[in-house]
């Protein structure tokens, strides 16, 4: 293999499984955020949340359709760059990915069109079940993503007919604990990304003194309310990783720990049972990106202990504009934490694919370096654009406010002058919505 077609391979990767993380972190965790907001509203009837769901679902649904195209794209890059990973283990590890394209396009996307096209024709009770069974199988979603990733970084439950990895334990790899460990720490890293998300617009339009400083200050409590508990999920499961890396990665423990002589002793006897050969990942990315996850964890844990006080005082709330400041300047740090400690995750377990049965280099398709280089150029131009795109229609849609067009306006409701009776549309009586 060609080492500069294997740099620009993982490099390729490395930017479009990065890019699609950012915009899955923000939708799992809006998607559970707006679940909980209808319920409060179906419960309460009170139109003040009904205008809450419309107005974060809106941003939900922006997030949700860019992000399908970058996991399009990233799903395409598999066959195009990693042939020989697709051959060697896709059997097993190729299944959980056909289960997660199936929950996520057959059923995610079909509940969630009838959630955004159901409003006022559903019972209020129907409309409250898509959003819920939307969010359950976003969780679905990335659990089966896990369990691909959690097969790569562990691999379990497999057997080896014909030189080729088939399964043979479904049930050790569903419940692979590199797998389940990662899925609560994502679950709750996402609720965190969406919390200080709903926190940092809030904080904007509360500095800006805007009319709706009633609405935004209970969407300010709301994400900070989210974000303390999601905190301390998302280091526990954490915690708990980086304790089994003794275990399942000793040789990425290790180099985190900079435990000179074990990986020395590692180096060796990895040298000695697969060939000769360097284990040891690159303590840059593997040491740099746990500490950068570290550090903005650290500061998270002071913003959201700070927050959760400070969100008790109205007065705070509405008026403290340097706390405003800070909460929009902090939305960047669960996006930092979350890629960071991807870095750390996938780096940590070179020079390895599979770890300890198929190495990168013969996992990458055997392209020349013009071609891959050509690929990793469009793949990257095309997230680019996919992710201003997505950054300007959330920054626009922030900074408008909760307004009575857009998700939820029930445009079948014929309209005049003010004062007006409704023109007599000839037919069965007009709709009444039920919310």
């Amino acid at each position: 293999m060609d080492p500069e077609t294997l740099d620009l391979a993982r490099l390729q990767f490395a930017l479009t499984a990065g890019g699609h993380f950012l915009f899955v972190a923000l939708t799992l965790g809006m998607a559970l955020v707006v679940a909980c907001l209808q319920t409060a509203a179906t419960v309460t009837k009170k139109p003040s949340h009904h205008r809450m769901v419309r107005f974060w679902g809106q941003l939900y649904v922006i997030n949700y359709a860019v992000g399908i195209v970058t996991g399009l794209v990233m799903e395409f890059q598999f066959g195009l760059s990693w042939s020989g990973l697709t051959h060697y283990a896709g059997n097993v590890f190729g299944a959980s990915l056909a289960v997660e394209t199936i929950v996520a396009f057959f059923v995610e996307s079909t509940f969630l069109g009838l959630w955004i096209f159901g409003w006022h024709r559903f019972n209020q009770w129907v409309h409250l079940t898509t959003i819920w069974v939307v969010a359950s199988t976003a969780c679905l979603s990335a659990y089966w993503i896990l369990v691909s990733n959690g097969f790569l970084n562990h691999p379990v439950g497999h057997r080896t007919e014909n030189g080729r990895l088939v399964l043979a334990d479904a049930g050790a790899l569903l419940t692979n604990p590199s797998t389940l460990l990662a899925f609560g720490h994502i679950l709750g890293g996402a609720l965190l990304t969406a919390g200080f998300f709903m926190a940092g617009v809030s904080a904007y339009h509360l500095f800006r003194r805007t009319p709706e400083g009633e609405f935004f200050g209970r969407s300010l409590r709301i994400g900070v309310f989210v974000s303390f508990p999601a905190l301390w999920v998302t280091a526990g499961f954490g915690g708990v990783q980086l304790a089994s890396l003794t275990d399942l990665q000793p040789m990425k423990s290790a180099v985190f720990s900079r435990k000179t002589a074990e990986i020395a002793d590692l180096q060796a006897e990895m040298a000695a049972r697969f060939g000769p050969g360097d284990y040891v990942p690159s303590e840059v990315w593997t040491r740099g990106g746990a500490l950068v996850m570290l550090l903005a964890f650290a500061l998270m844990m002071y913003l959201c202990l700070a927050g959760v006080v400070l969100a008790c005082f109205r007065t705070a709330v509405q008026r403290f504009r340097l706390w405003h400041v800070v909460l929009m300047a902090s939305v960047p740090l669960p996006y930092l934490a979350m890629i960071s400690g991807w870095v750390f995750r996938e780096a940590g377990r070179q020079p390895w694919v599979v770890y300890g049965l198929l190495k990168t280099e013969d996992a990458v398709s055997s392209h020349s370096p013009g071609t891959m280089l050509a690929s990793l150029i469009t793949f990257t131009v095309l997230f680019a654009a996919l992710a201003v795109l997505n950054g300007w229609l959330l920054l626009r849609h922030a900074r408008t406010g909760p307004v009575e067009s857009g998700l939820g306006h029930d445009d079948r409701v014929a309209t005049g002058p003010v004062g007006a009776a409704p023109p007599d549309p000839g037919g069965p009586p007009p709709f009444t919505p039920r919310y």
